[in-house]
């Protein structure tokens, strides 16, 4: 019985752990009733409480509502079974955004994605272990006693010793250079991470782009499945069409519905996608400032010079190369001895045989070197030569690699830019010129208005097709231009190389 109580509490206390996660609410306020503590807001959907919609919302903090009028936009915190607005703020004009430029998200990004900051938190460990590598060893001190208080005459040695090992042959200078190459790979791979960052800001922002063109276009479809389907209905009534007609319309008035709804989704994931890539997740749903229609024009031969000029993925093979390289130097030094030096300085507590005194303060000194007879390093020697011939052979795979992408992916941006083209120069001006034409002879009375709707849908349907081709080659192209590097939250790389 008790265990079933504690249950009980239990989930109690995880379902009102659960309805109080805070989520924000924002919304514009529509009136204000101060003496039943209420505010009818049109609110934005909040994701696991509430779509959007205009409703009268009970305020918590009373105070707030002498200062609210209607057509204030405001945010307010929210709590999942609770109808309440709390902590409700006044969003000012100056603080709404407004329509975003390419730059602005950008710089957005370049701030606020968690992967750039850990990219430059890689780069400061590897500059960091770079400047280690290249410090010389610390000394040993120590006490030093020989014979302490033995022998028949209670003598005996105490004193001090400092060791030191004077490193020979370069090898601090060369193991810091392997790791300074170490530390440029490291550089290399943030940049690289920030064209994966900046390529995916510019896609989802092309892709944002053409989804709120998409949405208008398809909102003006709907309203013109709309007015074809209510001219159906007059005209079926004054008997000049059939029933089916009527069904038809109605149809494509629902389609229409499904495709305007469809086009606002995929905008509201766009946009989140965006927002993601952007570090701010929480950015509403804003207008885009841009030209998806001016696409950009490059040859092969351009796009392929300048992505073996300038790829980071190029430019970090190279420094592997380069660092592997140093590490065949670095383990060819190995073998040479360093110098083990030691001194001592003691007091004698042993009597002399002449005056039977203490024999006082003696110092001794010890040098050394450890002889490369049978561990020569031979081992790891062969290992960086081959690690050379491995890195080679990696940047030659990454040059053929980008090659092959490149071919790929200029195929689908050639053909892509042909469509839009095609579209802009030739199948929409003569779908125009179409619909015009058949909007003046129904003004003249010499066509019917059904095919005015008809050449008008046609119109639309051709202006969809040509912003999804505008869409296809934008992606295309900032592949092309940013390397292929596209995930701008994938984790930066970083060296491990030994």
């Amino acid at each position: 019985m008790l265990r079933k109580i504690a249950l009980v509490t239990l989930g109690m206390a995880v379902v009102a752990l659960a309805q109080k996660q805070p989520l924000t609410f924002r919304g514009k306020v529509q009136q204000i009733n101060a003496a039943s503590g209420r505010i009818t807001v049109a609110g934005e959907a909040v994701e696991g409480w509430m779509a959007a919609m205009t409703m009268a919302y009970p305020v918590a903090d009373k105070e707030i509502l002498a200062t609210l009028k209607p057509g204030d936009a405001i945010t307010a915190t929210v709590y999942a079974g609770d109808m309440a607005l709390h902590h409700v703020t006044i969003v000012k004009a100056q603080d709404a955004p407004g329509a975003f430029s390419l730059e602005t998200l950008e710089q957005l990004a370049l701030k606020n994605n968690p992967t750039a900051a850990q990219a430059q938190a890689n780069l400061r460990a590897a500059t960091a272990l770079a400047k280690q590598a290249g410090l010389y060893p610390n000394p040993t001190v120590g006490y030093y006693g020989d014979e302490i208080r033995g022998g028949y005459s209670g003598g005996g040695k105490q004193g001090a010793f400092v060791n030191q090992t004077i490193v020979m042959g370069g090898k601090l200078q060369a193991a810091r250079k392997v790791a300074t190459l170490q530390a440029a790979e490291t550089e290399t791979s943030a940049e690289l991470q920030r064209v994966r960052i900046l390529n995916s800001v510019r896609t989802s922002f092309y892709r944002v782009l053409a989804a709120q063109r998409l949405v208008a276009v398809r909102r003006k479809l709907e309203q013109l499945a709309h007015e074809t389907a209510t001219t159906a209905g007059h005209l079926a009534n004054v008997g000049q069409a059939d029933k089916p007609d009527v069904l038809q319309a109605e149809v494509e008035q629902e389609q229409a519905a499904i495709g305007v709804t469809i086009a606002e989704q995929t905008l509201t994931a766009a946009w989140r996608v965006l927002a993601a890539v952007a570090g701010q997740p929480d950015l509403p749903v804003t207008k885009l400032e841009g030209d998806l229609d001016a696409v950009p024009q490059f040859t092969f031969d351009e796009a392929l010079a300048l992505t073996l000029r300038d790829s980071p993925e190029v430019k970090l093979s190279q420094v592997a190369v380069a660092r592997a390289e140093a590490s065949l130097t670095a383990a060819k030094k190995v073998p040479i001895p360093d110098l083990q030096i030691t001194g001592v300085i003691a007091n004698n507590f042993t009597p002399l045989e002449t005056t039977h005194l203490p024999a006082g303060v003696q110092s001794a000194a010890q040098v050394g070197v450890q002889l490369p007879l049978f561990n020569r390093n031979q081992g790891n020697i062969a290992a960086a030569k081959d690690g050379i011939e491995s890195s080679r052979q990696d940047a030659e795979r990454v040059r053929l690699q980008l090659r092959r992408n490149l071919a790929a992916t200029f195929r689908d941006y050639d053909a892509a830019r042909t469509i839009a083209l095609q579209y802009k120069n030739q199948m929409l001006p003569r779908a125009e010129q179409a619909y015009h034409l058949y909007q003046a002879s129904y003004r003249k009375m010499a066509a019917a208005y059904p095919q005015v709707q008809m050449s008008q849908r046609t119109l639309f349907q051709l202006e969809v097709e040509y912003v999804q081709a505008l869409e296809n080659v934008w992606q295309s192209a900032l592949a092309i231009r940013g390397f292929g590097l596209m995930d701008g939250l994938a984790a930066p790389a970083r060296s491990l190389a030994p």
